[in-house]
């Protein structure tokens, strides 16, 4: 049965509805902005300076805003603190100051305290602005809270604002969220799926403020509009490395409860560098200024980081940090931090544009300069005749050729893109960036300023004013998205761990470190370029375990010592040998290496073997130490240990590896078939001053080493090079190097491991140099370095 009566009533209410929904979009809109811990040391310093920026950009164009500070500070503390803080406000230095001033009480009219700590303080700020709203006559669109508060106060607060504080249908929340963004991946899922239960995805808002500076947001930008320059340069035909660096000059004094917890890897590395990171090695979407093709691109970029290795680190602490840390925190005096304060990381991207490329991350406090930087050096293949007298400046192919985002600080004290000019001549916008003019005498990453093509913008701004006004249009490619946050700890977090127990290398601390932290990288393997002693010194407890120990500089018979736990002492030679190796043959076009057989090295040439692709074993020439009395190819054989372990895996010219001739005309070691003398021949003949680029070494519960035996008759002294020993053991008969040829060596490393070792590496440490009784004290290069390679059983027991 139909009722007209109703339907005409329905459609009435419809379209009044209608009505007033059109009327409610023709009203002018409100962006409520709610800034908590508004009294804290951020908010002062940096977010009511760029919530006035938005303002004055936005005040004109038809938004209306309100402005609430919010903490737990009592009312009257907290209106004192605000005013304070928006009187010292400033403007653009291009604005007249009569405007500056007028647009500038505006902004304290709009701004107000409130303490907001309970449930019922959210629901009655958010009445009120519905209140205030209606009583202006304007519709809300939309409200953003920003979170400048511990992170512990992050899922409360979340709750707090999901049950008490969303705007009403129509409107927009923005919820803005400070670092850090948990300890590990572990912290990091829990955080997220907390925040995901009370907000989505598009609501939050994680801020990194790298990602805000100028000229790490021009990055992508500066990418894409030279596109047609950059296309057949940015790749790993072209790239020979990039470099992302921020280095400060102050220390963390006041701050250690936070370092303490975070490190120089968790507040830097994992956040801003790595960011930094994605932005230059990320593939150009089509469209650059679609963020969602942007936060996908990023992903792709995280995924695939190859995985960290604990060698793929170097870690440093200054030296007064433990210290600060005791005063601080109320640690007791023996209490020493392993916290670093500087970490030298190298990454490498598995995928066809960037594979082999090394990307290195470096950053650290007390160090010699504060300054920031993204460096991408291009490979040169040029060659010239002419003397460098000759060579046209700044556009000579011989020139370094490199593109450098310098972030800030610094010698040229102020952010800025450099293109040398022997690449191309960038374009850049000329509305926000302006070309740089020469600086007579400064020079920047080995050149005159006047070589690069540098460009500064027309107006410098800060990071989190940028930010803000990305957060108030929606632009989330600028912030960090749940899945790039978690896929970041997902790379960071392993290595994290392997790190956890690492004792860092000390450092005084500003230009006094010299060279101390340099480090270099040979293939996924990143050390220090200056070889320090280490040692184990135990813990406070009175019997420690070798858990408790830390490594420290020391020591061990005057020469240096590394010491670790097996797996890793073996990755730590395995590394120091390649980078011995590359060092050699860049400098001789060649690297002979004399190895020791026996159980201990077995796993050091599986190392080699499996983990050291950028090892030059084909200018690598292999020799022995000592070799067995027995065939080439018996099981107790040396070199047949060599060859299982090692050379059957690697790439050495067969004619470079140079066994030792125990098994002449059908007989062992025979003295008339002067084997001995053969061997020291080829070595006289392929070997400069007979000078071994490295011997490994061991040392046997008696003290022996290579197959130098306690009163072994020959060997320990005089002239011959390679000698015919005895051995107490079976096989007897031995062929062995001589000290005074394993001396000559330009450095000899000693491999002592396991508990059986804990005796005899008390023993020799005490000892002085009596090769007779002990053939181990005699080893003491001539002019090269000895250096001590102990497991903790051998150290320990």
């Amino acid at each position: 049965m139909k009722r007209p009566g109703v339907w005409k009533m329905l459609m009435v209410a419809v379209c009044v509805a209608l009505l007033s929904g059109l009327q409610a979009q023709d009203l002018p809109g409100q962006v409520s902005i709610i800034l908590l811990g508004a009294t804290g040391d951020l908010a002062r310093k940096y977010l009511w300076q760029g919530l006035f920026h938005l303002y004055l950009e936005e005040v004109g164009k038809g938004h209306h805003f309100r402005f609430h500070g919010t903490a737990l500070t009592s009312t009257e503390q907290g209106q004192e603190a605000i005013a304070k803080v928006l009187e010292s406000l400033s403007c653009p230095g291009d604005m007249a100051s009569g405007h500056c001033a007028e647009l500038k009480a505006q902004f304290q009219q709009l701004s107000e305290y409130r303490r907001l700590k309970t449930p019922e303080d959210y629901l009655a700020l958010s009445k009120d602005i519905e209140a205030q709203v209606e009583h202006e006559g304007l519709r809300e669109t939309g409200r953003i809270f920003y979170l400048s508060v511990p992170p512990f106060a992050y899922v409360d607060i979340a709750r707090n604002i999901n049950s008490s504080c969303r705007p009403g249908p129509g409107a927009w929340l923005r919820v803005v969220l400070e670092k850090p963004f948990g300890h590990d991946l572990h912290s990091a899922q829990q955080l997220a799926a907390e925040l995901g239960s009370f907000f989505r995805e598009e609501e939050m808002y994680r801020v990194d403020h790298y990602l805000g500076k100028q000229v790490v947001a021009q990055i992508l930008p500066f990418r894409d509009q030279n596109r047609a320059a950059l296309d057949g340069l940015w790749n790993r035909h072209h790239v020979e490395r990039v470099e992302i660096v921020m280095k400060e000059t102050l220390d963390a004094e006041g701050r250690t409860s936070f370092y303490e917890e975070y490190g120089v890897i968790r507040d830097v590395l994992q956040n801003h560098l790595t960011e930094v990171l994605t932005l230059v090695a990320m593939e150009l979407p089509v469209n650059t200024s679609s963020p969602e093709a942007v936060l996908q691109h990023k992903l792709q970029a995280f995924q695939a980081l190859r995985g960290l290795q604990r060698h793929s680190a170097v870690l440093g602490q200054y030296q007064a940090y433990s210290g600060q840390v005791r005063r601080e925190l109320q640690k007791p005096d023996n209490f020493h931090s392993l916290t670093p304060t500087f970490a030298g990381i190298l990454v490498h991207i598995d995928n066809l544009r960037w594979e082999g490329v090394p990307f290195i991350l470096m950053s650290g406090k007390a160090l010699d300069e504060r300054v920031s930087y993204v460096r991408i050096l291009f490979k040169n293949q040029a060659f010239c005749v002419q003397s460098e007298k000759h060579w046209v400046a700044a556009q000579s192919r011989c020139l370094p050729r490199q593109i450098i985002f310098y972030i800030g600080h610094g010698e040229l004290d102020s952010p800025a893109v450099l293109v040398s000019r022997n690449l191309f001549r960038p374009a850049l916008p000329s509305a926000s960036w302006k070309e740089v003019e020469g600086q007579p005498g400064l020079r920047l990453f080995g050149l005159p300023l006047s070589d690069y093509y540098a460009y500064s913008p027309v107006r410098e701004q800060d990071a989190y004013s940028l930010l803000i006004s990305h957060i108030f249009h929606c632009r989330k490619d600028s912030f960090v998205t749940t899945e790039n946050l978690l896929a970041s700890w997902v790379f960071w977090t392993p290595l994290l761990d392997s790190l956890a127990h690492e004792v860092p290398r000390f450092y005084p601390g500003g230009a006094e470190n010299g060279q101390l932290l340099d480090f270099e990288f040979s293939g996924s393997h990143l050390s220090f370029s200056q070889l320090l002693p280490e040692q184990l010194v135990p813990g406070p407890d009175s019997a420690p375990l070798p858990s408790d120990f830390q490594v420290l500089t020391a020591k061990y018979r005057d020469s240096p010592l590394i010491s670790a736990w097996p797996e890793e002492l073996i990755a730590r030679l395995a590394g120091d040998i390649e980078a011995a190796a590359v060092r050699a043959v860049r400098r001789f076009g060649e690297f002979h290496l004399a190895l020791s057989g026996g159980s201990s090295p077995v796993a050091l040439f599986q190392q080699l073997a499996a983990g050291h692709y950028s090892f030059p074993w084909a200018h690598t020439h292999l020799w022995l130490v000592d070799e067995r009395c027995v065939p080439l190819w018996d099981p107790e054989s040396n070199f047949q240990g060599l060859q299982t372990h090692l050379l059957q895996h690697v790439r050495v010219p067969h004619y470079n590896v140079h066994p030792m001739p125990v098994h002449r005309r059908q007989r062992l070691c025979a003295e008339e078939d002067q084997g001995a003398q053969a061997y020291a021949e080829e070595i006289s003949a392929l070997v400069t001053n007979g000078s071994f680029d490295l011997v490994l070494l061991g040392m046997g519960t008696d003290g022996h080493t290579a197959s130098l035996f306690p009163q072994s008759p020959a060997g320990l002294d005089g002239e011959q090079l390679v000698v015919l020993t005895t051995s107490p053991s079976s096989p007897h008969r031995r062929m062995s190097l001589s000290l005074p040829l394993i001396n000559r060596a330009r450095k000899v490393a000693v491999l002592v491991m396991g508990r059986m070792k804990r005796e005899i590496a008390m023993l020799v440490s005490r000892v002085g140099h009596e090769p007779k009784k002990w053939p181990i004290s005699g080893v003491l290069p001539d002019s090269g370095q000895l250096v001590w390679y102990m497991d903790y059983d051998a150290f320990l027991g």
